[in-house]
This record gives structure tokens, sequence and C-alpha cells, in this order.
């Protein structure tokens, strides 16, 4: 971090881990790290919302599996409340369950306990620089996470009769029952585009009319009927 002066100032860090052994190791670790003062640690999420509000520090680091309130509850809590306080999470387990809960409640970093010191001050620094603090072992099962996902989404239909996309988009609203205006407005393009690709389209397919091609879109599958 850079202070007032412009000379570096360290990072303020909470702790938070319910194992007193653990807890008190994590504080020890980060006193012999540069950049970093442990300002407070604490006992649960619940000690950790608190010392937050109280102390205002730049991080907290985060176990998960905590008493009263855990640490994904707690992140919510912190990042909805004070906003400037980032969260890595730092925690002895890295299943996908409490990866993307952490993530989802607004956590910038995440790092197993095995992390060695340096990796734990990378972390810090990528989050207060804006960027993600993510040990590569989590960034590699996010982006597997990430593409099995796209690989299960179900993949748009084809556009037909070599329709571009974006006249199979018009093509949908059109069988959705919206004007030229409204088609306009949700695209964000003017009204002239638009009928520019609705005559594309009609001298594409043989169109003639609206109702045609109201037909030709439910025919072509590129929209469904609603169930009743």
């Amino acid at each position: 971090m850079t202070g007032a002066d412009g000379g570096r100032k360290d990072a303020r860090v909470v702790v938070a881990d319910d194992q007193t052994v653990v807890r008190e190791g994590i504080v020890m670790l980060l006193g012999l790290l540069p950049g970093l003062e442990v300002v407070g640690s604490a006992r649960d999420g619940e000690d950790a919302v608190r010392l937050v509000g109280e102390l205002d520090p730049d991080v907290v680091l985060m176990d998960l599996r905590m008493p009263r309130c855990d640490g994904v509850e707690a992140t919510r809590l912190i990042r909805g409340r004070y906003p400037r306080t980032q969260v890595v999470v730092l925690t002895t387990f890295a299943d996908d369950d409490s990866l993307f809960a952490a993530l989802r409640a607004g956590a910038r970093g995440y790092l197993t306990k095995d992390a060695g010191g340096d990796e734990i001050v990378r972390a810090v620094e990528s989050v207060l620089s804006g960027d993600a603090g993510l040990s590569p072992s989590v960034q590699r099962r996010l982006l597997e996470r990430l593409s099995e996902t796209e690989a299960a989404a179900p993949q748009p239909p084809e556009a037909p009769d070599g329709l571009t996309a974006r006249e199979a988009e018009v093509l949908v609203l059109i069988a959705e029952g919206l004007t030229n205006q409204e088609i306009a407005h949700k695209l964000h393009v003017s009204t002239a585009t638009v009928k520019t690709h609705i005559n594309n389209m009609f001298a594409k397919t043989g169109l003639k009319d609206r109702a045609q091609a109201v037909r030709y879109a439910y025919a072509k599958r590129l929209v469904r009927p609603r169930p009743e």
C-alpha cells in the first residue's frame, strides 16, 4: 500500500480463526512478513465483523468453518457494511462449495492454510490493488469449473438460411411481439438499423411480413411455445 505521503504503508490485517493455536500461529507468521501489520484477531465470524467496524483494517484473513457466524456469512456482512475492507479466505478446505460460496459472498482472495508467507503477502497485495488473490490451485479449479459450466450450458440453435447472429436475434424479438422501436431500445441501436436487419432477414429467408417471420421463427426452433 502507498501512504498519504507517497511512501509504502503496511497493510493492516485482522485474522479470523476459531482455533486459538492456529489463530495465534497465523498472527505470529504475519508478524514476520514484510508489508503486513496485524491489528486484531477474531475467534469467529461475529467477532471479525465487530473488529472490522472498530479497527477499519485493509484486509481480513478469514477462516470459513467457525461457530456463531461462519466465514462466508462474515464475509458477506463485512463486504456489505465495510466495502473498503477486502477479504482473503485462509482455510483448510479447498472444496468447490466453500470456494464458490466465499467468492459469491465477496471474498477477493482464497488460500489454503498450507500457503507460504510469500503467497499470503502476494494475495494481500493483489486484493488491495484490485486484483484477485487466488492460489494457483484455486485458480485452476475455478477455471475448470467455469469450463465445465460453459460446456454444460445449452447452446443456442444455429441461425438458419445464412442469417447473422444479430438478424436471428431481431427475428426472435419480432416473434416475441416487440415493435421496431422496442427492439431498437433493447439492442441499443437505432430504429433504422433494426429496419436494415429486418430487410436483410426477409431477403435471405423469402419472408414477406412479420406474421410469416413469427411462424418461421417457431418452425426453425429459434423460439419455443410457452407451456400452458
